[in-house]
């Protein structure tokens, strides 16, 4: 028998007094028999069939035994109609005989009670984490059947759904979820049923078993992450939080979400992030010259030392330590960079080619004058190195041919600890530093040698630094007055010298005075820090300087008087002015060029 014959055969037997309203939920359809005023029903058979309502529809019904199931068999639970449970219903209380086949005994009636659907309701609805479905009343097991279990009704009346056959429509695939359709009203005396049904959605199975209730929708694994919701002058008042970035990661987002929309406050908070920038300037990373010396003078001031550094010595002290932090600072390729060892001979600059391993082996050979003054150990006997003399040049190329292998990086660890061991033996001369320096051609006193050792390890650095790009500044003032006190007292000398060999010719009017007698001066003016002005005697290194007997006066900067000394600036665009005798004025420039060496 088909099923068009079973369903016409179901809606003859239907009483008029029962009504079969269509409930939907997501799309899918469940028949659910409405009660009539005149049948009985308790809380407990509408709850049971609230929970059970939807499971167990069969596809065909029959009036004299169990409906057939979609592969031909028929079984417990399978064969029933309408919204009954999965258990075979049978003839009942509350209307003729269903189908499903079950003998089982009568029980109570197994419908939902009348209730309003939320969105009959028009409010919105609410966003929230499912509640869990309590656990539904105990089944008894599909095998035993209730005799007394009201027939399930699988089709509804032709005069309320004309044109209906007992086979639902599939679910649809819309995304969105529709609207309730509106409750049509029943006839008198019928309660109007559900407008959707909240146990689940009807699915069809691909193998004819009926149809079975979907799952109900799980819990998410995690609320989702809601921005806050601040006025705007909350969100105003947290610019300034925002743009420290002190903000929690929701109130940042709030703010940001808010500049997308907000022109003013989005012009507030670029001039508070602007503000923020000027509070964290660039500063230089090179710590300021005279801090060692200001941090030792108050470590002394506090406990003077026992064996005190002589003040003639604290120059060489303070430069060989500039130049050491410097060492510390490059890389190990810095030390092969190509630098350029300049100087002044005769009438024009000379330079030599080396690296920077290189100049610091030449402070190491020249360092050792003094250090085997002091009788400390000469760095050339360890290389076996024989120089030709005594002179600065002629020890540094000595040692350059006798190692075998360029300088590298290594030969910052002898010269270190020879001039820690210059500075501690000075400490136990006393304070006079008379003895003897040699340099080949001519002698310093060890305090003159000390500031000269300070002057080259200077300017040698300013060489380093040029190579490899680093910043060095100029010795501290009462250093940088030393090495020009020094510089100009060793101009007569080196004068005299250059008119012994040609090099400066004679000035006229030129005559004769005994040593410590005043003659011919040129007015020496330093300026800027460490400067000051000293007299110079042009006519004997014997005489003394005198401000009646002035026939010139020559301005420098004191920096550059120095690298003038050096052999780094030409004598001819050294001096910043000029008044008086022209050659006494050039003579004296020159001069002070030829103190140069290597």
């Amino acid at each position: 028998m088909n099923a068009d014959t079973n369903s016409s055969d179901a809606y003859d037997e239907e009483p008029q007094g029962q009504a079969w309203q269509e409930d939907s939920r997501d799309e899918g359809l469940s028949l659910g028999r409405v009660p009539s005023a005149r049948e009985p029903m308790d809380e407990e058979g509408a709850d049971r069939g609230d929970l059970d309502s939807g499971r167990g529809r069969g596809d065909d019904v029959s009036d004299d035994g169990p409906a057939e199931t979609g592969d031909g068999a028929a079984g417990p639970g399978e064969g029933e109609a309408g919204s009954s449970s999965g258990v075979g219903g049978s003839q009942g209380p509350g209307g003729p005989v269903g189908g499903g086949g079950g003998d089982g005994p009568v029980g109570p009636p197994r419908i939902p009670l009348p209730r309003s659907s939320v969105e009959d309701t028009g409010l919105p609805l609410p966003n929230a984490v499912p509640e869990p479905t309590p656990d539904p009343a105990p089944e008894r097991p599909p095998a035993q059947t209730d005799p007394a279990e009201p027939r399930s009704a699988q089709a509804s009346s032709p005069e309320q759904t004309p044109g209906r056959t007992d086979r639902p429509e599939p679910p649809s695939t819309q995304t969105s979820e529709p609207e309730a359709p509106p409750v049509e009203a029943g006839p008198p005396g019928v309660a109007a049923g559900p407008a959707s049904v909240s146990d689940g959605s009807v699915v069809e199975s691909g193998q004819g078993e009926g149809l079975a209730p979907a799952a109900a929708p799980s819990a998410p694994s995690s609320v989702p992450f809601m921005p806050l919701v601040l006025e705007h002058r909350v969100l105003k008042a947290l610019l300034g939080a925002w743009a420290l970035a002190v903000c929690s990661a929701e109130e940042a987002l709030a703010v940001e979400e808010h500049l997308g929309t907000c022109g003013s406050c989005a012009d507030e908070a670029r001039r508070l992030r602007e503000a923020v920038g000027l509070l964290h300037q660039p500063e230089s990373l090179d710590l300021d010259p005279s801090l060692r010396t200001q941090v030792l003078d108050s470590c002394l001031g506090r406990r003077p030392p026992r064996i005190p550094v002589p003040r003639w010595a604290a120059p060489y002290d303070a430069e060989a330590a500039r130049l050491d932090a410097l060492l510390q600072d490059i890389g190990s390729a810095d030390w092969h960079t190509p630098v350029r060892l300049r100087w002044f001979e005769g009438e024009g600059p000379v330079d030599r080619r080396t690296t920077v391993a290189g100049v610091i082996a030449h402070l190491l050979c020249v360092d050792g004058l003094v250090a085997t003054a002091l009788g400390l150990e000469d760095p050339l006997d360890q290389l076996e190195a024989v120089p030709d003399d005594r002179t600065p040049e002629a020890r540094t190329e000595a040692y350059w041919k006798a190692a075998h292998f360029p300088p590298t990086r290594s030969i910052r660890g002898p010269w270190r600890e020879q001039s820690h061991n210059i500075v501690r033996t000075t400490s136990f001369t006393g304070d006079d530093g008379t003895e003897a320096v040699s340099y080949g051609g001519f002698e310093l006193p060890l305090r003159d040698a000390m500031l000269d050792r300070a002057f080259e390890c200077w300017i040698h650095a300013e060489d380093i630094a040029e190579a490899v790009d680093y910043p060095y500044e100029a010795p501290s003032p009462r250093h940088l007055h030393g090495m020009i006190d020094l510089a100009a007292r060793m101009l007569p000398a080196a004068l005299a010298d250059r008119r012994r060999t040609g090099l400066a010719a004679p000035p006229a009017g030129r005559h004769l005075v005994s040593a410590g007698a005043p003659g011919r001066s040129l007015r020496l003016e330093i300026e800027g820090s460490g400067g000051g002005e000293w007299l110079i005697p042009l006519d004997s290194p014997a005489a003394v300087g005198s401000a009646e007997h002035e026939v010139a006066h020559v301005t420098l900067d004191g920096v550059e008087f120095c690298r003038l000394a050096a052999g780094h600036v030409p004598p001819e665009d050294a001096a910043a002015g000029q008044v008086g005798d022209r050659a006494a004025i050039r003579d004296v420039l020159f001069a002070a060029a030829s103190l140069s060496r290597m």
